[in-house]
C-alpha cells in the first residue's frame, strides 16, 4: 500500500473516503468541523439525526457531501473526548479501516491525527492509523477456486498531519505499515495448510526474505543438524517424510562488533502429538503450531523493511511431529545438543525438544540477548486466555524491555514466575530432566525445562499459545506477536543509536 502525509484541510482534500472523528456529544474534530463549515452545516444535520452511536468505533458513512473534494466521508465516533485511550482510539481506526476495505475503494484519506488518545501525539495516532488498515485489509483466498473480484484492492493512503509533525509523522507511518505487513506476512504462514507450509517451504521463505532484503540465510538439513549433535530436535521430526530444517537469517545493521539479539521460533508445521496422538478433534489447528516461527520470520520482513540499525538473527528448529515406527516413543531417553540427557515422557511435549537445542545453538553468535517464541503449552491458555502471552525471562531487565513493547503496542504479554521450586517437577529417575513436570503450573515448567539451556545469556520466552491464532468464525492467525518483536527491537536500535552518540 502507497502512504503520504498531506496537510490540506479535509475539506479540500480529494479521495474516494475521508474519514475524520467525532466525539460523543456531537463534539466536532477540528477535520470534522471543516466539514461541516464548508457544507454548510450539513455534518451538524446529520450527526443531530443520532444515527451515530456515541461508542467509540461506531462509524456512519455520508455519499456526496456538498461543498467537499471527497466523493464520501465516513463519520467514526471517538467515544467522550475526556476519555479517549488507546484502546478507543485503536477501535475507532479500526472500525473505519474495516469499512474502507469493505467498500473497495481504491484510496482513502485519514484525518485522526488530531484526535491521538490522552497523552499521545499525532505521530503516534499515524503509527496507529497504518498498521491497523493494512492488518484489516489482510484477507486470505489464494486457495479458494473462486475469489471475490466485486470489489477492489485500498492502494493509496493519506493520512493527514501539520505540516510541522510531518517529520514524526512519516517516521510513524512506515513504522506502522512495516508492522503490518509483517503481521500479514505472518498470518500467510499460519494460515497455509501444512502440506504447503512444511519445513521446506519455510527455508524458502526465509531465502526470500534475505534476498528481498540483503540479509544472509543459511539453511541447515538433518545431515547437518546431526554433526551438531541436536539429538533432541532430530528425535521429534524423524518419523516424518518431510525433511527437517535449522534456518539461520541474519540482519547485519549495526556494527560487526555489536551482538545481536537472537530471535528462537518454534517451527512444528504439523502436530500430531506424536505416538501420544492428539485427539483428532481440532487437530487441523495444529498446522499453527509454527506460528513461533512464523512470528519470528515476519518480524525479520519487519527489520529488513525498516532497515533496523541493530544485529538481528532469527534461529528456525522446523518438523513435523509425526506418529511412524520410528517416532519419539514415551519412556525414550534422547541426547540435547549440550550433552544434557532427557526422558521424553510425553512425545506432544515437542516444542521444548527442538527449541533447547536452538538455543544451545544460539551460543555461538554471543548473543546480547535471545528470545524464543512458541506455542508452547495448552497450559499456557488455561492460565491466561487468549489475551495475553504468557513471558517468562531469566533477566528482569529483558521482560521489562518486552512488556513495555507489547503495552505500547496492544500485543500485551505477562511476566510469569521461573523459580527454581518449580524445577523439581523436572526432575527423571533415568535422565539428567523429564521433558514434562505434570499438570501443575505446565507453561511454567516448560519454560523451567527452556532455561536450562539459556544460562549464558540473557534469554526470555514467549508462550504464544493463546494468542497466535483465533478459533471459531473467524479461525485463522492472529499476526500476534509480531507487533510486540518489532517494537522490542525499533527500541533496542534506538538505544544502541543513543549510545553511541
Amino acid at each position: 500500500m502507497e502512504f503520504s502525509i498531506k496537510s490540506a484541510s479535509a475539506d479540500k482534500q480529494k479521495s474516494a473516503c475521508l474519514v475524520i472523528g467525532v466525539y460523543e456529544g456531537k463534539k466536532f474534530s477540528a477535520a470534522a468541523e471543516s466539514i461541516d463549515q464548508a457544507s454548510e452545516g450539513h455534518l451538524s444535520s446529520v450527526v443531530k439525526l443520532g444515527d451515530l452511536e456515541a461508542k467509540a468505533g461506531s462509524t456512519l458513512l455520508l455519499p456526496k457531501v456538498p461543498g467537499i473534494a471527497a466523493e464520501r466521508v465516513l463519520l467514526v465516533s471517538l467515544g467522550k473526548q475526556a476519555d479517549l485511550g488507546d484502546k478507543e482510539f485503536r477501535d475507532a481506526v479500526r472500525a473505519a479501516a474495516k469499512t474502507i476495505h469493505g467498500l473497495g475503494v481504491a484510496d482513502a484519506a485519514f484525518y485522526l491525527t488530531d484526535t491521538p488518545a490522552k497523552d499521545r501525539d499525532a505521530a503516534w495516532a499515524a503509527g496507529e492509523i497504518a498498521q491497523l488498515v493494512v492488518d484489516q485489509g489482510y484477507t486470505f483466498d489464494q486457495l479458494k477456486s473462486k475469489k471475490d473480484e466485486s470489489k477492489g484492492r485500498l492502494k493509496k493512503l493519506v493520512v493527514a498531519a501539520a505540516k510541522s509533525e510531518n517529520d514524526a509523522v512519516e517516521v510513524a507511518v512506515r513504522r506502522g505499515s512495516a508492522i503490518g505487513d509483517a503481521m500479514n506476512f505472518a498470518k500467510n504462514l499460519g494460515n497455509l495448510p501444512p502440506n504447503i507450509c512444511t519445513p521446506t517451504y519455510l527455508a524458502d521463505r526465509a531465502r526470500e526474505l534475505a534476498k528481498s532484503f540483503e540479509m544472509k540465510a543459511e539453511i541447515l538439513e538433518r545431515a547437518d543438524i546431526e554433526k551438531l549433535g541436536m539429538g533432541s530436535f532430530i528425535s521429534v521430526g524423524k518419523a516424518s517424510t518431510e525433511p527437517m530444517k535449522l534456518i539461520v537469517l541474519k540482519h547485519e545493521g549495526a556494527g560487526k562488533n555489536d551482538k545481536p539479539v537472537v530471535l528462537v521460533g518454534k517451527g512444528i508445521t504439523f502436530d500430531s502429538g506424536g505416538i501420544s496422538l492428539k485427539p483428532g478433534e481440532g487437530m487441523d489447528e495444529m498446522k499453527y503450531d509454527m506460528m513461533g516461527a512464523g512470528s519470528v520470520l515476519a518480524t525479520m520482513h519487519a527489520v529488513g523493511e525498516l532497515k533496523l540499525k541493530l544485529n538481528v538473527i532469527a534461529i528456525v528448529p522446523a518438523c513435523e511431529n509425526m506418529p511412524g515406527g520410528n517416532a519419539n516413543k514415551p519412556g525414550d531417553i534422547v541426547t540435547a545438543m549440550n550433552g544434557t540427557t532427557i526422558e521424553v515422557l510425553n512425545t506432544d511435549a515437542e516444542g521444548r525438544l527442538i527449541l533447547c537445542d536452538a538455543l544451545t545453538y544460539a551460543e555461538r553468535f554471543e548473543p546480547a540477548a535471545v528470545v524464543d517464541v512458541a506455542t508452547l503449552t495448552g497450559a499456557c491458555v488455561i492460565a491466561l486466555g487468549h489475551i495475553a502471552t504468557g513471558l517468562y525471562s531469566n533477566q528482569d531487565s529483558l521482560a521489562k524491555e518486552l512488556l513495555l513493547a507489547g503495552e505500547d503496542t496492544a500485543d500485551r504479554a505477562w511476566h510469569m514466575p521461573l523459580w527454581d521450586d518449580y524445577q523439581e517437577q523436572l526432575k527423571s529417575n533415568f535422565a539428567d530432566l523429564a521433558n514434562i513436570g505434570g499438570r501443575p503450573g505446565g507453561s511454567i515448567t516448560a519454560a523451567c525445562f527452556l532455561s536450562r539451556f539459556a544460562k549464558k545469556y540473557d534469554w526470555a520466552h514467549l508462550d504464544i499459545a493463546g494468542t497466535a491464532w483465533k478459533s471459531g468464525a473467524q479461525k485463522g492467525a492472529s499476526g500476534r506477536p509480531v507487533p510486540l518483536l518489532t517494537r522490542f527491537l525499533i527500541n533496542r536500535a534506538e538505544a544502541a543509536k543513543s549510545t553511541k552518540k
